[in-house]
């Protein structure tokens, strides 16, 4: 290692003094520490890096300075004896802040999620974080994740009797966290355990949840008196959740529960898909006009909720908004099981079946993909997106006269 004294031309001060710093090399690495000493810039020789001759106080100053010097080859040298390896801040004794575990990170995450109101992400990271200490303790090091730990941990998974996709999203979540700690410098990665493990092979290809246009017009069709299991208020605001999904680009639950009448403008709806963010907007067909003036309120104000979802003086904090969609959403999707029993339908319709269905029959009308890809989920969202951007209010207008 070598140690030396040096001061920094472009550190001198208004005073015209300089401090005086410890430089120290080892193994590629250089480190400059203070010695807590300065001197007028005209008593250091800056070619040789020492106290010029005639320096005050000359004597005391070089003692202070190699006294330090002196300690820092003397710690060197108790590494060297012992035959360990050391580094420069084991031999200045920097008492580098301990690395954030597995554990402690996810938990910064899911506390930024939360205060950013993203409570549907949070919760998958939570989910997935109670799932790894079910595995095993996340008190462990980034650096502790390997390959094997990952096909441990998919193992620990299939046990638990977990759906590929399932998995994939667990995976995807703990990838996200392992790169953004890296990102951040968290931990230093010798060797990503990503690169051989591929997440992407875990995702399997999900039955269709789409129905066809005869399907609709048999929804739309069916006397709900028939439905006994279930009350028939539910009933029909689940079948319209679920018409006013299909009929505009297939906008999901919360984006329906979030709609508030400044929201809809001369037969035009505008709002902010939750997901991407995205600005949205398009002509309302009559049939989802209808379906919105049957709970429009001429006493309602601007800021409004329209569906009777939320309520803006109940549902004030995002958790209770969160809360409130979740409990709806499940009992809007028992309304439509029940639907689905009475039509007699092999499949379960839900508010997620409307949105797959308004993009799969647009597919099978012509409709050019890229217009609808990124409403029915795609992963490669940026891809789509460049496309989206493409098309004009005219040919939105126009593909959306397919639905009906």
């Amino acid at each position: 290692m070598e140690i030396s004294a040096i001061c920094r031309k472009d550190r001198i001060s208004k005073q015209n003094d300089v401090a005086i710093i410890i430089r120290l090399y080892h193994n590629g690495v250089v480190r400059k520490i203070t010695s807590g000493l300065r001197i007028k810039v005209d008593y250091w020789d800056f070619d040789n890096n020492c106290l010029k001759s005639g320096t005050p106080n000359q004597q005391h100053l070089q003692y202070l300075l190699d006294k330090q010097i002196q300690e820092l080859k003397k710690r060197e040298l108790e590494y060297k004896i012992q035959g360990k390896n050391y580094s420069i801040d084991d031999v200045i004794g920097t008492k580098k802040k301990p690395a954030m575990t597995v554990a402690e990170y996810f938990q910064k995450i899911i506390n930024e999620l939360s205060s950013l109101g993203r409570l549907n992400t949070r919760d998958k990271y939570k989910f997935t974080l109670s799932s790894l200490n079910k595995f095993r303790s996340m008190k462990i090091s980034f650096t502790d994740i390997d390959f094997q730990l990952l096909k441990d941990y998919e193992m620990f998974l299939r046990k638990s009797g977990l759906t590929d996709n399932s998995i994939a999203t667990k995976f995807s979540t703990l990838k996200a966290v392992f790169n953004k700690a890296l990102n951040e410098e968290i931990f230093v990665c010798n060797k990503n355990p990503f690169k051989k493990y591929k997440v992407g092979s875990l995702w399997a290809s999900t039955c269709k949840r789409a129905i066809d246009k005869e399907t609709i017009f048999q929804l739309t069709q069916l006397d709900l008196s028939v439905v006994n299991t279930c009350p028939k208020a539910y009933l029909e605001l689940a079948r319209n959740i679920f018409m006013f999904s299909y009929l505009t680009a297939g906008i999901n639950f919360k984006d329906i529960a979030l709609l508030k009448y400044a929201d809809v403008e001369n037969g035009r709806i505008y709002y902010v898909r939750h997901k991407t963010k995205k600005i949205l907007t398009f002509t309302l067909l009559p049939e989802a006009q209808k379906i919105l003036d049957k709970y429009s309120k001429t006493d309602a104000e601007e800021d409004d909720y329209i569906f009777p979802i939320l309520d803006k003086k109940v549902h004030v904090t995002e958790q209770q908004k969160f809360d409130r969609i979740q409990k709806v959403r499940g009992r809007i999707n028992k309304g439509l099981r029940h639907i689905s029993e009475a039509m007699n339908l092999k499949r379960h319709l839900t508010t997620y079946v409307a949105r797959h269905s308004f993009a799969t029959i647009l597919k099978r009308s012509g409709v050019d993909i890229a217009l609808i890809s990124e409403l029915m989920g795609h992963s490669d969202l940026t891809t789509t997106q460049i496309y989206l951007d493409s098309f004009d209010e005219k040919q939105i207008n126009t593909a959306m006269q397919h639905l009906i």
